[in-house]
């Protein structure tokens, strides 16, 4: 993509409504807009991130076992009284009327119109167990929407629904998100630790949130370092197979939520020097919810035995948007951002250091066009601004790479290259350039 022909309104100045670190960076990368309280618009920098990390989760959803289906945003209120979450769930939600005095929502969540959906085509235990997924935009009215998209009101969110004969069967399904999700948020280049957590309106006695260590977080996180050193799950992993001893490590050390923290058992069970106290970022929770749906909604399933029995359930849920506001909170740094190679919107910043120069133009297309057809994500600054500009935008956005070019090295046939997150700079020629950007492209798992 060539940056004249691209819409990156960056700014220099940081606006004033921006309180936390990733709210501020991406206005200034020109990454979103803010159309109304709490509600952005994508612009194409910021959408290209949304959409790497869609497809990481999707990955990782299906790797799982889990099925992609899309459900509407509005929903019929009475699905919900089936439930009984209409009356109690909150001024978060957003109720409407159509033209015909319909009540409806515009849904936070899905729980009850996937079990209306499962109710109405599973009958038999044969076709378990089974997990329901999409990727879809959710609003709840928050009342105070603050620091970006971390604390929207229109968000995208992952949210999946798993459906089992009984709970030894369902507790297998939650053990599968879970070690999911440590991949899904590794891969993203995050550490995110799993904490017991309450189960607030969605129910149920078992939840883990993901959660990402950040001064900025919303709550006080307590947990044991040695979370930090685990090793995550490899793309080998055998879904089908026994994970408890895969999930025991990360579920054994203390880790808690400030909502369910014991501090005595903190002090008893964590050595001082692994004591860890900090804020957090949520950007992921599962739950199991046993037949707290099933029951009111009567989604029955004939077991083995013939006989007809409310199903168990599990939800869980990803941040899709909430989770480009958490990377750059976790991997930033005074200049700007450093996307991980996963999820950053181009992998290398081509700047021509001379533009006008037949020289610099020349090879700059050359590149250009190498990259390109080698698959490698580029974005070309070919505009006229100067060259201490063209830097400091390409630090600002945190594309992995720079590459340089100028008339002073290209009389040696060479050009500079840059990592962002180190700053290593080598002086290289333009096939070892080349070669060094192909062996550094990021692996799909």
């Amino acid at each position: 993509m060539r940056l004249s022909r691209y819409l990156l309104p960056t700014l220099k100045e940081t606006p004033a409504e921006a309180q936390i670190v990733s709210h501020r960076l991406m206005l200034r990368a020109g990454m979103i807009r803010q159309e109304a309280a709490g509600i952005y618009a994508w612009l194409p920098l910021g959408l290209q991130v949304l959409r790497k990390i869609e497809r990481i989760v999707r990955e990782e959803m299906q790797r799982a076992g889990a099925l992609e289906l899309l459900m509407p945003t509005l929903q019929l209120a009475d699905l919900w009284r089936e439930s009984g979450r209409y009356d109690a769930y909150g001024p978060e939600m957003l109720r409407i009327r159509d033209r015909n005095e319909r009540e409806l929502l515009y849904g936070p969540t899905n729980e009850e119109m996937v079990t209306e959906i499962f109710r109405a085509n599973v009958r038999s235990y044969r076709d378990l167990p089974m997990n329901l997924y999409h990727v879809q935009w959710k609003f709840r009215d928050e009342q105070r929407p603050r620091f970006g998209v971390l604390r929207g009101r229109e968000f995208l969110m992952k949210d999946a629904y798993s459906f089992d004969l009984d709970e030894a069967a369902a507790r297998r399904s939650y053990q599968r998100m879970f070690v999911a999700y440590l991949r899904m948020f590794s891969r993203m280049g995050l550490t995110a630790i799993p904490m017991r957590a309450e189960t607030g309106p969605i129910g149920g006695d078992l939840s883990h949130e993901f959660i990402v260590l950040a001064d900025t977080g919303e709550s006080d996180v307590y947990c044991d370092r040695q979370l930090l050193e685990l090793p995550v799950p490899d793309d080998q992993v055998d879904y089908e197979g026994d994970l408890a001893a895969l999930i025991a490590p990360w579920t054994q050390p203390y880790a808690a939520t400030e909502d369910v923290h014991d501090a005595e058992r903190f002090e008893r069970e964590v050595a001082a020097e692994r004591r860890l106290h900090t804020r957090g970022i949520e950007v992921g929770q599962i739950f199991y919810f046993g037949t707290k749906y099933a029951e009111p909604m009567k989604a029955l399933i004939t077991g083995p035995d013939g006989v007809e029995r409310p199903i168990h359930g599990g939800s869980y849920g990803v941040g899709v948007s909430r989770l480009v506001g958490a990377i750059i909170e976790a991997c930033h740094d005074e200049r700007g951002i450093v996307w991980p190679d996963a999820v950053a919107p181009f992998q290398v910043g081509l700047i021509n250091l001379q533009q006008g120069n037949l020289d610099t133009d020349a090879a700059c297309e050359t590149l250009y066009a190498r990259l390109t057809q080698a698959g490698i994500e580029v974005l070309y600054d070919d505009t006229g601004a100067r060259a201490g500009g063209k830097f400091a935008t390409m630090d600002l956005i945190g594309l992995p790479w720079q590459l340089a070019v100028g008339p002073r090295e290209l009389k040696h046939g060479q050009v500079e290259l840059k990592r962002r997150a180190t700053d290593e700079r080598s002086v290289l020629t333009l096939d070892d350039a080349m070669a060094a950007l192909l062996d550094a492209r990021p692996r799909r798992d």
